[in-house]
């Protein structure tokens, strides 16, 4: 898929100044030769060489890079920063650092109602040090996964802008920010609804350098299709109870209006029976759930959109008990149109999205404007991570992997329960059906760690009892495959129908993954237990297996570190959608 940042123009609200991304450094032969102009041509271009540049530093700032598991470091130069901000000013003022001492500072720690990226913080930086703002961050950072988007207002391109918005108010660059906010100004027709309130939270915090955003956000939400609910869990609460009380100020004349009587049912809030059973999820308790629809049989599971509330807003484990109860309709629509499935996609959370497919979600239904799930997950994803290679071993994007499942679920047919073994399948059969099973898991868990975790949350697997190829510890919590004579029970049955589930979940959702272990697994005869065997033979199988075990290992543990340090790094949240009031606001 082909990568191309598409060229824009920022003008600040007065017109009175234009900054363009400039793909082409020639242009800047083109401006006015005037001799202020050309001297003002020459200053920026002399300090431009010192930007993102070691040389006579004093200074970093680093941040959380798309293209890099780890922070990468800006070198920055106080005395320019100083002199181009008020924010830097008053920081480095009275600091004390040592001579020849670098002090170096994290962007999460100076900006921190907002997540900002390495790419965006450069773009600004580079403004401070040249009055202009280089060329869009290249590597498709800016641009999305559907190749039928123009990538103006996708949601990588609308994260770079708020971004840069935030940082340069952080800077107390008003400037630049009257830049940023005039093109979010200029695209905001073409914002898909659920990011309008993502511009509108960073507009708020922003605060009355982006009146003018903020004030087009309102108008907007206003008069959306985007549910009360959700205004309550994403803005802060004196402008979500703002816009309620309008609403409901208008709701009256939308009564006399039949052709706006959609829209009645989007503006109200949902009734104190509802809220209550909204309320238990929110306290992750599912029982008092059941009890409440005891309490009151006449408002249903669907009547609450419980599955799209607990899908956009509670954990998986929460949402998995929920669809157990198996009393909701899983292709249900809530008043905007959105299925379960919609939502889903909107949260980017792989283990939601395959957890509803498993249920009977249908990936072909369509929003009331026309989109697929896998269309709002494109427009949401990066091409940068769509196209990222697939390492074995690596921890796969999550992005990346809805965009997958949701692929895979519309060229694929349910096809659940091939794997379940007759139980008049006997003897070494089962043994033989156990150990390919449970080295194909094995290798599965090690070499597609996030692929495998997902499918074999599918199939239950964690209920099961492991069961060991080699148990020399003798550790009486594993059931050891070795046993002579091999007995069946039902631990042994149960434990082989949820690892053929998890094979199969992954054949269907994980294809790329299945087919790298097909390729693995015909090398079964080497580690494959054929029922009779020599000690030496026995000795030659168990040290092939411990081969493939510690490269497996090795690429296992070395990923483990790397997400643990991530984890630590970043406060992005599981809920890459919007986040919750008061939360950090983290996109990506």
């Amino acid at each position: 898929m082909a990568i191309q940042s598409p060229p824009l123009t920022f003008t600040d609200s007065d017109n009175s100044s234009v900054i363009q991304y400039i793909d082409n450094p020639h242009l800047l032969t083109q401006l006015p030769n005037d001799p202020s102009t050309t001297a003002l041509r020459l200053l920026s271009t002399n300090l431009e060489t010192l930007f993102n540049c070691e040389v006579c530093s004093d200074g970093t700032i680093s941040a959380a890079s798309s293209i890099s598991s780890s922070p990468r470091k800006i070198p920055i130069h106080k005395c320019i920063l100083a002199s181009r901000s008020p924010f830097f000013k008053e920081l480095f003022g009275g600091g004390d650092t040592e001579k020849g001492k670098k002090d170096d500072y994290e962007m999460r720690e100076l900006g921190k109602e907002v997540v900002v990226w390495y790419e965006s913080l450069l773009v600004v930086l580079g403004y401070l040090y040249t009055g202009r703002v280089g060329s869009l961050p290249g590597g498709g950072i800016c641009v999305c996964a559907d190749t039928d988007c123009a990538h103006v207002a996708c949601r990588p391109a609308i994260d770079f802008q708020i971004e840069a918005l935030y940082t340069s108010s952080v800077f107390q660059i008003s400037e630049l920010v009257s830049l940023f906010q005039r093109h979010l100004l200029d695209v905001m027709d073409k914002v898909a609804e659920d990011d309008i309130l993502m511009i509108f939270s960073v507009a708020h915090i922003c605060g009355i350098g982006c009146e003018k955003l903020r004030s087009k956000c309102e108008e907007m939400v206003l008069n959306s299709m985007i549910d009360s609910v959700t205004i309550e869990k994403i803005l802060p609460a004196e402008i979500a109870n703002q816009i309620i009380h309008t609403r409901s100020v208008c709701k009256s004349q939308l009564l006399s209006l039949p052709e706006e009587n959609s829209k009645i049912d989007i503006y109200s809030l949902p009734n104190k029976h509802i809220r209550r059973i909204h309320r238990a999820l929110d306290s992750d308790d599912v029982e008092l759930v059941r009890m409440l629809l005891k309490e009151s049989p006449s408002t249903s599971l669907d009547d609450a959109c419980a599955l799209h509330y607990a899908v956009a807003h509670c954990d998986s484990k929460i949402t998995n008990e929920l669809l157990d109860l198996g009393l909701a309709n899983v292709n249900h629509r809530n008043a905007r149109g959105y299925s379960v499935l919609h939502v889903a996609a909107v949260r980017r959370e792989p283990d939601f999205i395959a957890s509803l497919l498993a249920k009977g979600a249908l990936p072909s239904d369509v929003t009331s404007d026309g989109r697929k799930a896998i269309q709002i997950s494109r427009r949401l994803t990066k091409i940068l991570d769509y196209n990222r290679p697939m390492e074995e071993g690596m921890q796969a994007h999550n992005d990346r992997l809805c965009v997958e499942i949701l692929e895979n679920a519309e060229t694929s047919h349910p096809i659940l329960g091939e794997g379940a073994l007759s139980l008049a399948n006997a003897g070494d059969d089962i043994r033989s059906r156990l150990l390919y099973l449970e080295t194909r898991v094995g290798m599965a868990r090690l070499l597609f760690p996030k692929e495998a975790k997902i499918a074999m949350g599918l199939a239950n697997v964690e209920g099961t009892m492991e069961l060991a190829l080699y148990n020399d510890n003798q550790d009486p919590a594993v059931d050891d495959l070795n046993d002579t004579p091999f007995k069946i029970n039902q631990e042994r049955l149960t434990r082989m129908s949820a690892l053929s589930k998890t094979v199969e979940f992954a054949k269907r959702y994980f294809r790329r993954c299945a087919k790298v272990l097909d390729e693995l697994m015909m090398d079964n005869d080497t580690i494959a237990f054929r029922g009779t065997e020599t000690s030496e033979e026995k000795q030659q199988r168990k040290k092939r297996y411990q081969e493939l075990q510690d490269v497996f290992s090795k690429a296992f543990f070395e990923d483990k570190r790397e997400n643990d340090l991530s984890s630590i790094s970043s406060s992005c949240s599981s809920s890459s959608s919007l986040g919750h009031r008061n939360s950090k606001i983290a996109r990506r």
